[in-house]
């Protein structure tokens, strides 16, 4: 991707320069510099012109004045056109105004009562740059969507953005609140300031769609649509999010800029625009109480967004509003967070320090009484905006799941009954709670603050609750989808390849699915669900509980194709020929590892991954003597399903001591219960075979298992040695992927056995390709390999929508507070609630574990400490409201804390509303500084 500021030095410069380009790039322009210096062929007043002015269309924007408008007879006088030549005269200002040189309106007038029109005849304008020429020449709506002005003069697309750029550099400062008649203003979401008593018509968009009815279009969206072009893009469909009113609606429906719309459709698309987290914005050059534009913009790509955002100078755009946090209704849910487009809230605590103070946070300098300049900016600001903590940090358990659910927000639902919303806001980030409800290793509850003072809560138990809703069709939860396209479209048409239906796979599709897409998921076994169904026995996870869930991802417009082995059965490329567009490679680790031992080969000898597969599949009970070997959780699931198997005797071994054994203390309890005898500190030395089948094994004493760095290097004596009979060996020490013909003939990087990924996107070496879970991480949980199969979800969506793969990106980074410097005074002291069994239950492959019952569901979640908060930073507030439709909590409102904000200003009287502000701001820099010295 080239960096904007080198597109002047590269660009192939005219020799000599033409002069007529050279003059109407002064004229139009408003950098200073080159309004008294002069343009230069290097800048983009003339290169952007040049791509598509010609010059006899220069000759006639240089007779005009710049905004003001003219009839064709004016125009034929002001160029001496004679009657003979009025028909090329018409087809030149046609043609000027089809790429967007020249704007015209008709005259009309509008007032609260709709429209007046004192004339109707066509008046032509030469606008500014920004809003103006600069972007018009970007929008273009043909029916096949294809956008070859762009595509031919890619440079165009710079120009626009250049031009947003230059002209504000190093005067944004000045700017008083209001915008003074520059570029854009946000106007927040309006059932954010339905409540507030003090707004005005013009900060609430009915009022502008009320105005205008009868004359709105919408149009192509010329920041989308020119990021995308030069590589820049944000993968947003760039159709149908700029709404124009009045005259300006009539000019884009004339030049094919865009099509007329009604009130309700404009309000649909304010509608989506808020369900994708776009701001709202309208146009600020003409003055009190008139507008030409509604814009929904992404701050990813916004050119009028990020001139506050770069600057660090929200004057430029943002509204009257300011969003407040009511501490005691937030419950750090995190989706303000996610949402809030220029950074103003992050995630801190709710809880006091040990010294009974409330921690201080960080605010934004603002320029009003400080020097500025580019030392102040935040060229990283798209980045820097989806940083989701404070460096104190927030709840714990969020920032220990690595889905990173909001536990806290799920919680505070389910105190109050609301069920159904808590099972939504866990498939914010995990589509299948009620299988990690059964199978999850809970970190949440390990970092749990409550933890700290008694025992933490049972986050899991209450998890498994909400998640039954899911088992039952009426109380399913089917997200919707929110797919970033106008309200034409209701699905993308590219196709994306998910291969492998493990939890990382069925999570990408999950979430491409509720994104717009229709994702194939392709999947060599009988059933989807990988090692979710064949690795992990039915007693504690019953299959039907997957299936449930699957189901709601096949409701959401995932297919599902079993059976099917890619690289075997089709491959990669016959699927690329099919149309698909993109391939996430979830394949897992569906193979175990045999050590490098004698007679490894004799019948009897497994690996778990084998064996468990087969017992999920329905294999016969063994009742012979079995020996299992690994300490990990593979294993000890093997000796538990051994035991129930009807075996005559498990015999489990590692080579870890008990206490550093990689399986959990929970898992190694039930063991023994199962009647598993667990014996520490042995490495497999030989097998002895009888007859070609195993009759018993040998094991040496391991004396350590890692060496001073803490790498895997186990010692051991061989001169203490055990031999131990048994009928079967089950080895679980390790996992592999099987790639087989996969990858053949593509030129993916490996690093040995591991597939090279970038650490962000998870994209392969070819760039269609991209993987995760465990066959990048090796094996790892469940909850792992779906928080992965997330983020490739956006990064799929990215890719075939040629947006930048890494900017603007969540990383999904939480920071815990500190629960050792916290203050709990008051709060509830009922003892943790724990899950009865069903004695009932006899079959030793069912679950016997019961939920918590709704009494158990209030006693726990009373347990909260509710330690986590959202923060909001007043200072880099630009009032959208965006955060208040995220909140189900009602925690979050707009105030009117800079009415001043709503002040419009006709851009011709800019400085009438700059200086008086700068003279301000000057002086109160020498005030401080007589302060500070």
């Amino acid at each position: 991707m080239k960096k904007y500021e080198e597109w002047n030095a590269n660009h192939k410069h005219d020799n000599p320069p033409r002069e007529k380009i050279v003059k109407l790039g002064r004229k139009i322009t408003d950098v200073a510099g080159h309004i008294f210096g002069g343009v230069k062929v290097e800048d983009p007043e003339y290169w952007g012109l040049a791509e598509i002015v010609s010059d006899e269309m220069a000759d006639i924007a240089l007779a005009m004045k710049k905004r003001t408008p003219y009839t064709f007879k004016e125009l034929c006088d002001l160029c001496k056109v004679s009657k003979d030549q009025e028909d090329h005269f018409q087809k030149i200002l046609d043609e000027m105004s089809y790429l967007g040189l020249l704007e015209y309106d008709y005259g009309y007038h509008y007032d609260h009562h709709g429209r007046t029109a004192p004339q109707s005849e066509r008046r032509y304008i030469l606008p500014m740059f920004v809003p103006g020429s600069a972007e018009l020449f970007n929008m273009e709506e043909l029916p096949d969507r294809s956008n070859p002005r762009l595509e031919d003069h890619p440079d165009v697309a710079a120009f626009f953005e250049r031009m947003t750029y230059i002209p504000l550099a190093g005067i944004t400062q000045m700017v008083p609140p209001g915008g003074a008649g520059v570029g854009m203003h946000v106007i927040p979401v309006e059932k954010a300031i339905s409540m507030e008593n003090e707004a005005i018509d013009i900060e609430k968009l009915s009022y502008w769609l009320e105005k205008y009815e009868g004359k709105i279009g919408v149009g192509r969206c010329s920041c989308r649509a020119s990021r995308k072009a030069i590589d820049d893009g944000c993968a947003d469909d760039d159709f149908g999010w700029c709404i124009g009113v009045g005259d300006f609606a009539d000019y884009c429906r004339e030049t094919g800029k865009g099509h007329d719309i009604t009130k309700e459709e404009a309000l649909a698309i304010l509608k989506r625009a808020e369900d994708n987290g776009f701001v709202h914005q309208i146009t600020n050059i003409d003055g009190e109480n008139k507008i030409f534009g509604i814009c929904n913009c992404n701050v990813e790509i916004c050119n009028a967004l990020r001139t506050s955002q770069l600057f660090n100078t929200p004057n430029m755009s943002r509204s009257a509003y300011v969003a407040h946090v009511e501490k005691d209704k937030c419950v750090a849910c995190g989706r303000c967070v996610e949402y809030c487009p220029a950074g103003a809230v992050r995630l801190g605590q709710k809880l006091c320090k040990k010294d009974g103070t409330e921690v201080q946070y960080p605010k934004q300098e603002l320029p009003d009484a400080v020097k500025w300049g580019p030392e102040k900016y935040d060229f990283n600001y798209r980045d820097n905006n989806r940083i989701n903590t404070h460096e104190t940090g927030t709840a714990p358990c969020k920032s220990a799941c690595p889905a990173h659910i909001a536990v806290q927000g799920y919680i505070k639902m389910a105190s109050q009954g609301r069920y159904q919303d808590a099972l939504a806001l866990i498939k914010k980030q995990n589509p299948f709670p009620a299988v990690c409800g059964a199978i999850c290793n809970r970190r949440c509850e390990d970092a749990c603050t409550r933890g700290k003072i008694d025992e933490a809560l049972s986050i899991d138990g209450i998890k498994r609750f909400i998640a039954e809703q899911d088992l039952n069709a009426d109380t399913r939860y089917i997200p919707p989808v929110v797919i970033p396209a106008s309200i034409h479209m209701d699905h993308f048409d590219e196709k994306i390849a998910i291969i492998g239906g493990g939890p990382a796979g069925l999570t990408a599709a999950f979430y491409l699915a509720q994104t717009g897409y229709r994702p194939t998921v392709f999947e060599k076994n009988e059933h989807p669900g990988g090692m979710l169904r064949y690795g992990i026995p039915s007693y504690k996870l019953e299959k039907d509980l997957l299936d449930a869930e699957i189901d709601v991802a096949k409701e959401m417009g995932v297919e599902i194709k079993t059976g099917i082995e890619v690289g075997k059965d089709i491959t990669i490329q016959q699927l690329r020929d099919q149309g698909y567009k993109a391939f996430y490679i979830a394949i897992g680790c569906s193979a175990g590892s045999l050590p490098d031992i004698k007679n490894i080969d004799a019948n009897g000898i497994m690996t778990a991954i084998d064996y468990l597969h087969e017992s999920n599949c329905g294999n016969t009970p063994f009742d012979g003597k079995v020996v299992v070997v690994g300490g990990g959780n593979v294993a000890i699931d093997a000796s538990r399903v051994s035991s129930r198997n009807k075996a005559s005797q498990v015999q489990q071994f590692c080579l870890e001591q008990e206490v550093d054994m990689p399986a959990s203390n929970e898992e190694i309890r039930e063991a023994k219960e199962d009647g598993v005898t667990i014996h520490c500190g042995w490495g497999p030395q030989e097998i002895i075979e009888t007859n070609g089948k195993v009759s018993a094994i040998v094991f040496k004493k391991c004396v350590s298992v890692f060496n001073d760095e803490g790498k895997f290097a186990p010692v051991y004596d061989e001169n203490t040695t055990v031999t131990v009979a048994c009928d079967r060996v089950i080895f679980a020490i390790g996992q592999r992927s099987v790639w087989g013909d996969l990858l053949k003939g593509e030129d993916v990087k490996f690093n040995g056995p591991a597939i090279e990924l970038n650490k962000v996107t998870f994209q392969s070496s070819v760039e269609d390709i991209f993987a995760g879970g465990d066959v990048y991480t090796g094996p790892k949980f469940a909850i792992d390999a779906i928080a992965q199969g997330k983020i490739a979800a956006e990064s799929l969506h990215r890719y075939v929508h040629h947006g930048h793969m890494e900017t603007g990106r969540n990383r999904w980074e939480f920071k815990p507070l500190d629960t050792a410097d916290i203050l709990v005074e008051s709060y509830d002291r009922g003892p943790k609630q724990v899950e009865g069994v069903n004695d009932k239950v006899t079959d030793k492959f069912k679950n016997y574990v019961l939920t918590l019952t709704e009494e158990q569901i209030k006693k726990e979640t009373s347990r909260c400490l509710g330690c986590g908060a959202t923060i909001v930073d007043a200072n880099k507030c630009i009032g959208c409201g965006i955060c208040t439709t995220k909140c189900d909590f009602d925690a979050i409102k707009l105030h009117r804390d800079h009415p001043e904000c709503s002040t419009m200003t006709v851009a011709e009287d800019k400085f009438k509303a700059i200086i008086p502000y700068q003279l301000k701001r000057v002086k109160n820099i020498i005030l401080k500084k007589k302060v500070e010295h």
